[in-house]
């Protein structure tokens, strides 16, 4: 009988009950979590949510956003003031130059078909940034978003009041690079905060400061 037991051996039960801990008042101890929900939790802990950061995040992501904004909009009405129907300007050969031109696509030129689609989509990019405001907790983040909004608000400007008109107007582009799409500087801070917002995606970052560990 004793070696019957000995080869089936003793059933184990789950939770505190199979575990044989007990606590300092003789209860059954919790069961521990693994090391993977320990790791989750200690991410969010570290996480400072309060209203107080929230409010530095949000005002960070405006502070770009209007960094960006200016820059690109005294660039362009410089450009258009000095360099409009004028020979291009070289800055290192034929390798660079400022050569003013009027766009009615998107991004380096393109679709030059769908002005008033590329409108619509950048007032709706604008709109989500600042849904997407009021969870902001991360500064990488706030700092992405901020290149979005600004790029996306200096190209919307050109939409909304040059010629021909209302939401149809040419942006105004001026780098020009040897072998690639002349661009501004809304482009430029709409690309580099795109890459950044992939990077941060790749790397498990949430907008709220969440990282998910794969």
């Amino acid at each position: 009988m004793a070696e019957a037991e000995r080869i089936i051996g003793t059933p184990d039960i789950t939770g505190a009950e199979g575990s044989g801990e007990t606590g300092p008042d003789g209860s059954a101890a919790s069961p521990q979590p693994d090391a993977q929900d320990t790791g989750a939790t200690a991410a969010d802990a570290a996480v400072d949510r309060s209203p107080a950061t929230r409010r530095r995040r949000v005002i960070l992501l405006f502070c770009v956003a209007v960094v960006a904004y200016l820059l690109d909009l005294g660039s362009k009405m410089l450009v258009v003031a000095k360099l409009e129907h004028q020979e291009p300007v070289e800055l290192i050969g034929d390798w660079l130059k400022l050569d003013a031109l009027r766009n009615s696509g998107a991004a380096f030129g393109f679709g030059e078909a769908f002005t008033i689609i590329f409108t619509i989509i950048a007032a709706t990019v604008i709109v989500v940034i600042a849904r997407l405001a009021r969870k902001l907790y991360s500064l990488p983040w706030a700092i992405a978003l901020g290149l979005l909004l600004g790029g996306a608000l200096g190209n919307l400007t050109d939409r909304i009041f040059r010629a021909p008109g209302v939401f149809e107007g040419a942006v105004v582009d001026f780098i020009a690079p040897a072998h690639f799409a002349v661009f501004n500087l809304a482009d430029s801070a709409i690309v580099c905060g795109g890459i950044l917002i992939v990077f941060l995606s790749f790397k498990g970052l949430d907008p709220d400061g969440t990282v998910h560990k794969d």
